[in-house]
C-alpha cells in the first residue's frame, strides 16, 4: 500500500492506518507493537497510536501477546459487498447450484492480480479447500480468475498481471506468454473457464462469468472440487450446464436490481 500519494488530497494517515489493519494476516492473529512496527515500517510512536485509535474505534482489542483485530473489521468488506447487493442477487441462486451439484460454489472478483472471494456456499467434504470470504489467490490459475481476464483488452490484462500478487501463494502452473494468451482466447471462445490443479494439486473447478445489465463481466462464479472425489467427466457434462445456467440467472436478476429506480427517503 503506498504511503504517499500523487496529490495534495491524499490522507497520509488513513493509508498508514490501513496498513496497519492488513498487517495482520494468517497465522499472525495476534500481534505485538514492535511486531506491527516492524511489519508497516512505521515508528513504534506511530504505530502506537494507530493501534489505540484503531482501538477505541472497535477494530482491535488488547491481547496477550499485544492486540487483534476484531469481527467490526469485516464490517469494511461487508460494506463493499452490501453495497452491491450481489450477495443478495446471488444467494438463493448459488445455493440451489449446491444442491444440484453436491459441491462448494463461490464467487469472486478480480483485485489486481488476484481473485478475491466475496460469497461462498460450501459442503462438508473429506477434502476440502480452506476457502471464506476475503481468501485471496493467484486470478491466473483459477477458473473464477479466467473468466475476467479473458474479458478484459489485453494491454490491460498485461498491466493487471504485471502486478505483485497479495495471497501469499505461487501456483503450479506458471505459463508462458503465448500459453496464457492462448488459454485466454478459449476461455474466450467458450464463454466458460476450466482449471484442473493449476492452483494446486487436488483442487479444479469450472467458471463462468457474471454480467451486469451493460454485459460488462463484473464477476466470476465456480464450481469447486477435488479430483480425488469428482471427475473431470462429470464436472464438465453435469456440473458445467448447471452452472452456466445459475451464472445466466444470477446476472438477469442483477441486471434488473439495477434497472429499478431506487428512492430513498
Amino acid at each position: 500500500m503506498p504511503r504517499t500519494g500523487t496529490g495534495p488530497d491524499f490522507i497520509e494517515a488513513l493509508a498508514r492506518g490501513l496498513e496497519v489493519i492488513t498487517a495482520f494476516r494468517p497465522g499472525s492473529p495476534a500481534m505485538s507493537l514492535t511486531e506491527v512496527a516492524a511489519a508497516t515500517g512505521l515508528a513504534r510512536p506511530t504505530a502506537r497510536r494507530i493501534l489505540l485509535t484503531l482501538e477505541e474505534l472497535g477494530y482491535v482489542r488488547a491481547a496477550e501477546r499485544g492486540y487483534r483485530l476484531t469481527p467490526r473489521v469485516l464490517d469494511l468488506g461487508v460494506a463493499y459487498v452490501q453495497s452491491m447487493g450481489l450477495w443478495d442477487v446471488a444467494r438463493p441462486h448459488l445455493e440451489r447450484l449446491v444442491e444440484r451439484t453436491g459441491e462448494s460454489c463461490s464467487i469472486a472478483q478480480l483485485d489486481g492480480s488476484d481473485i478475491v472471494y466475496v460469497a461462498r456456499v460450501s459442503v462438508p467434504k473429506i477434502v476440502s479447500l480452506a476457502v471464506h470470504v476475503g481468501t485471496r489467490f493467484p486470478a491466473l490459475a483459477t477458473s473464477l480468475g479466467k473468466v475476467q481476464l479473458a474479458a478484459l483488452p489485453p494491454d490491460e490484462v498485461d498491466a493487471v498481471l504485471a502486478e505483485r500478487t497479495r495471497s501469499g501463494l505461487t501456483a503450479r502452473w506458471q505459463p508462458t506468454r503465448a500459453e496464457r494468451e492462448a488459454e485466454l482466447r478459449d476461455v474466450r471462445a467458450r464463454g466458460w473457464a476450466l482449471t484442473d490443479e493449476q492452483l494446486t494439486l487436488g483442487i479444479r473447478s469450472v467458471a463462468a462469468p457474471l454480467r451486469d445489465g451493460t454485459g460488462r463481466v463484473i464477476a466470476g462464479v465456480n464450481v469447486n472440487c477435488h479430483a480425488a472425489e469428482t471427475s473431470l467427466e462429470l464436472l464438465l457434462d453435469h456440473h458445467l450446464p448447471l452452472l452456466l445456467q445459475a451464472a445466466g440467472d444470477i446476472s438477469a436478476d442483477f441486471a434488473r436490481l439495477h434497472a429499478v429506480p431506487h428512492a430513498r427517503a
